[in-house]
């Protein structure tokens, strides 16, 4: 049975548990008996008790089974095939792939007739639509029929343990339903180590991500030294072809964390004026009729894809800055930093808008009665009580434009080029780490080369960059909700 199928059967196993639990709940309940918890909370304690370990196990298996699998059958492979290299040795193992899907339903004939070899093999694989250029080794044969066998083993075997584990668990919440059991304290708490395990997932997550960047800027920091990294202002990695001997090029940090930093200032400028007094607007100044139509219109520009956004700067704003620049006699090239950074702040007035206004829409209408009961206007009470009230909030939106900025890389690559240039002329063209992420790991270059892993250390730049902002806005938010909360 497949891993799919078994799985809804344990689903379909826990929902009739559950209607049976219930049944006899109520039998109790109709019997006199007085019942401790609701007959619902006995129907989940009977689905609980029969399918979550089983489809705990199932899962484990499916994570486990494959590399166990995989392990034995290259053990069993001849040891001049162990030997070779990494690339010949997935070579064969891709070949061994593609054949366990046929070699487990073939009948030994045609599977010696693979073996032999010859026209007859090459006419049978045309047969059973094989792709192959010639017929498979013997030994390759024998390893894919090894894995299909083992494969179709351990499919038997964790049908049998979760059928067994089902049949358990159900047996025991048949023994331990009665009348005063407490099944709502142990569905509660199944339920309750479900949340803790679901809240762990972002932090194991987060944790996984650091650990293995962490450990692939090590190994690039054996190659190129860190502080050459940290405070060079050359950016030329020099790209070599796989296995020739050049030389790493120079890795400087500053032209590129200069540009990302200098692009997300003008956006900045761009979106958070923009975007706060729309959110003013809408919330302190707008009736519900206006609201009802500019809020939606208004994150409509959220929706949009980036690339748009990158095209449209590509081909309309940044030759429109040329030729305004032009009739000045400014130097504005197309690909700018004002393009991206102007570009991008239209993307992300949304972000700042919308969180602002729902925001400000939060501040108690105490506040400001207050305020009008002391004889302030409407301005001077929305700069006076409002803003302040609403400034945690407000720069926790202004967080998420941030963070929105720096990983943009669309916008960046089509409107302010990939030149790593350090310059404070906003006419010019620069580029950002994450256009460098994705153009490192781009092409045919050995994984373990210093051009290679310079990604996993830009990666760890930007991680402690973003974590310095949260850092310095958490205290800002900490700071001010002591005084107006």
């Amino acid at each position: 049975m497949s891993s799919a199928n078994l799985f809804l059967l344990l689903i379909a196993l826990g929902v009739g548990a559950y209607f049976l639990g219930r049944r006899r709940a109520l039998n109790l309940r109709d019997a006199g008996q007085t019942l401790h918890s609701l007959p619902s909370y006995h129907g989940l304690f009977f689905a609980l008790s029969t399918a979550l370990i089983p489809c705990v196990v199932l899962a484990a298996w499916m994570i486990a089974a494959p590399q166990v699998v995989d392990q034995r059958m290259t053990a069993g492979l001849p040891q001049d095939i162990q030997k070779l290299d990494s690339g010949d040795r997935s070579l064969a193992l891709s070949l061994i792939n593609r054949l366990v899907p046929f070699v487990g339903t073939l009948p030994a004939a045609d599977l010696q007739t693979l073996r032999a070899g010859g026209d007859r093999a090459t006419a049978l694989m045309t047969k059973l639509q094989l792709s192959l250029v010639e017929p498979p080794k013997a030994y390759v044969i024998d390893a894919a029929l090894n894995k299909a066998q083992m494969i179709s083993t351990s499919a038997w075997i964790i049908t049998l343990v979760t059928q067994a584990l089902a049949a358990a668990g159900f047996a025991f919440a048949w023994m331990r339903q009665v009348a005063l059991y407490r099944a709502r304290n142990r569905v509660e708490t199944v339920v309750r180590y479900g949340l803790m395990a679901a809240s762990s997932v972002a932090v194991l997550t987060t944790l996984g991500i650091v650990l293995s960047v962490l450990s692939e800027s090590i190994n690039f920091f054996k190659s190129v030294p860190i502080l050459g990294f940290l405070f060079g202002t050359v950016w030329d990695p020099r790209f070599s072809a796989a296995g020739s001997a050049g030389t790493t090029g120079q890795f400087g940090l500053l032209p590129l964390l200069w540009g990302t930093f200098y692009i997300t200032i003008v956006a900045l400028l761009v979106a958070v004026p923009i975007g706060l007094i729309a959110a003013i607007y809408m919330a302190e100044y707008a009736t519900p009729r206006v609201r009802a139509f500019a809020k939606p219109a208004l994150e409509i520009l959220a929706g949009i894809p980036t690339i748009v956004y990158g095209f449209f700067a590509l081909s309309t704003f940044g030759p429109l800055l040329n030729q305004m620049g032009s009739s000045v006699g400014l130097d504005i090239s197309p690909n700018s930093v004002l393009c991206a950074g102007f570009v991008m702040g239209v993307m992300i007035i949304p972000f700042v808008s919308s969180l602002s206004d729902d925001i400000l829409s939060a501040v108690p209408n105490s506040l400001r009665e207050g305020s009008y009961g002391l004889g302030a206007t409407q301005s001077e009470t929305i700069k006076k009580v409002v803003l302040p009230a609403a400034l945690p909030g407000i720069v926790g939106a202004s967080l998420l434009a941030v963070s929105r900025a720096v990983g943009e890389t669309m916008i960046v690559v089509l409107a302010a080029g990939i030149a790593a240039n350090l310059t404070a002329n906003p006419f010019k063209p620069v580029t950002t780490m994450t256009v460098k992420i994705v153009s490192q790991l781009t092409g045919d270059l050995e994984f373990n080369s210093p051009q290679t892993l310079v990604a996993f250390a830009l990666g760890l730049t930007l991680f402690i960059f973003t974590l310095g902002l949260n850092i310095i806005a958490l205290s800002i938010v900490r700071k001010y909700r002591e005084q107006y909360e």
